[in-house]
């Protein structure tokens, strides 16, 4: 009120103002002083509006009869010509003063709108779809008033009847009123509250209802919001409709792949211990020896297959829980290569553990399986005659450990997917024994410590695997 007060009493001086130069100072015809007026009067209603250029309208006709119009120094009009010049003025300044005022009006709509439009494509822009639809709903609820800076939001999901809220803030708006906004035809703007509330629907289904607290945005920016909202919420469902189907897809896909492997990996090793057992039986076996050690070795071979499957389902599922210890690497190759003596025996092995490397931070046991999966690819895939190198190394910070051998090589077609479950390359497709989960487990395990698996290969002169470890004491970022 206190400027609006300062706006007239300036009004009223600009024109005092210019009708005390044009009297005292610049002698100049009617015209130019009428003309002069106009532009202060135009000037006022750009600048505050259209009240305060009426004002300044009516006081520049009194001055300018009073001053310019004789008879001067009073404001009566003797002559009709004079009249008429007193009636265009008058006309003249306040249609001048509605124009502007209406022209600044529709600049400041504009705006405005102008300014909702972009609020309502950065609410776009940040709207993050999840794949799930209730955190879709909680990230839009807190967007629209970052966005546009309202007081608070709150969203009624009918679906789950789950009410999300920005804040306490929200409370003005109830639950109840939550649920009835949803039963309305369209926008509702409580002015006197300052809450805009609007049903949330997509193809004639209600999902919910959306309620804004003031400053609000026009009601059909709120209308905008509701339609955007459903969209997120519709896609928002598609895509986790979607990713369970895909998820099924890939279980059963799993499940097939399994049994298959399965089925061929275990048929070959019971088939060699029914006959070493038959003949046992039979009491033809010569020498017995001989028959209970490939009962022993093709139990192994079942033990192994039991725990890669027990081992790939705990990965698959999330279910790797480490105990996270300072080890020495040295240590964990000494220790596999202590498990692998009967299988390395004969097979030039180097080590390459550098001096004063430090402690790893990782599960020993886990880790070593690592090693150990790399070792056996190394004696499967590498010709006996051929030397295997076992690494340990600081680099930029981790420790690598590496096993490399001489053997055929990786296509560079296959190095993205050596670490795939079931795959195989396609040299060694049917010739090599197992289930083809062994790599998977190894970068399942790698990945658990929150750590990198990678292959380096050149066909015909060898691969080189590798994973990184945590030096103990360093914290990651």
């Amino acid at each position: 009120m206190h400027t609006k007060i300062l706006r007239f009493a300036a009004s009223l001086f600009l024109v005092a103002g210019v009708i005390a130069i044009y009297k005292t100072a610049l002698h100049v015809n009617n015209t130019t002083v009428a003309l002069s007026l106009l532009l202060v009067i135009l000037g006022i209603s750009t600048w505050w509006g259209l009240a305060e250029a009426t004002f300044a309208s009516l006081a520049a006709v009194l001055g300018f009869n009073f001053y310019f119009l004789p008879p001067v120094g009073t404001f009566t009009i003797q002559e009709p010509q004079n009249q008429v010049v007193f009636v265009a003025f008058l006309v003249t300044a306040v249609t001048v003063s509605q124009l502007s005022a209406r022209a600044r009006r529709r600049t400041a709509e504009a705006e405005a709108r102008r300014l909702e439009i972009q609020r309502l494509y950065d609410l776009v822009q940040t709207t993050m779809l999840t794949g799930n639809s209730r955190k879709t709903i909680h990230e839009f609820v807190q967007k629209v008033v970052q966005v546009l800076g309202c007081d608070a939001a709150a969203f009624y999901y009918r679906l789950t009847e789950e009410f999300f809220r920005s804040g306490p803030e929200s409370k003005p708006v109830s639950n109840h009123d939550l649920v009835a906004a949803a039963e309305v035809a369209d926008v509702c703007l409580d002015l006197p509250r300052n809450v805009a509330t609007a049903p949330v629907r997509l193809g004639g289904r209600t999902l919910g209802s959306l309620a804004l607290l003031g400053p609000l945005p026009s009601g059909q920016m709120v209308r905008a919001i509701a339609n955007l909202m459903a969209l997120s919420i519709e896609k928002a469902r598609a895509l986790e409709d979607a990713s369970h189907a895909e998820a099924a897809r890939q279980s059963e896909v799993l499940k097939s792949a399994l049994l298959d492997s399965l089925a061929h990996d275990i048929n070959t090793p019971l088939t060699s211990i029914k006959a070493a057992v038959t003949s046992l039986l039979s009491g033809d076996a010569a020498p017995s020896h001989e028959l209970l050690t490939i009962i022993d070795e093709e139990a192994d071979r079942l033990n192994q297959l039991a725990a890669e499957v027990i081992a790939m389902a705990r990965i698959e599922a999330g279910k790797v829980h480490l105990e996270k210890q300072p080890v020495q690497p040295a240590e964990l190759i000494s220790n596999v290569l202590a498990e692998l003596k009967p299988a390395l025996e004969g097979r030039a092995v180097t080590i390459e553990v550098a001096p004063g490397l430090p402690e790893a931070e990782a599960d020993p046991e886990f880790v070593q399986q690592v090693i150990k999966q790399f070792l056996e690819n190394a004696l499967k895939y590498s010709p006996a005659s051929t030397p295997i190198a076992v690494s340990a190394a600081l680099q930029s910070g981790k420790i690598v450990i590496g096993v490399a051998d001489r053997g055929p090589g990786i296509q560079e077609n296959e190095r993205a997917l050596i670490f795939d479950k079931f795959f195989r390359g396609r040299q060694h497709r049917f010739e090599s024994k197992g289930t083809g989960m062994g790599l998977a487990i190894a970068k399942g395990i790698v990945e658990a410590h929150r750590e990198r698996i990678w292959v380096e290969s050149e066909p015909g002169h060898g691969s080189a695997f590798y994973f990184t470890l945590t030096v103990y004491g360093d914290k990651e970022l």
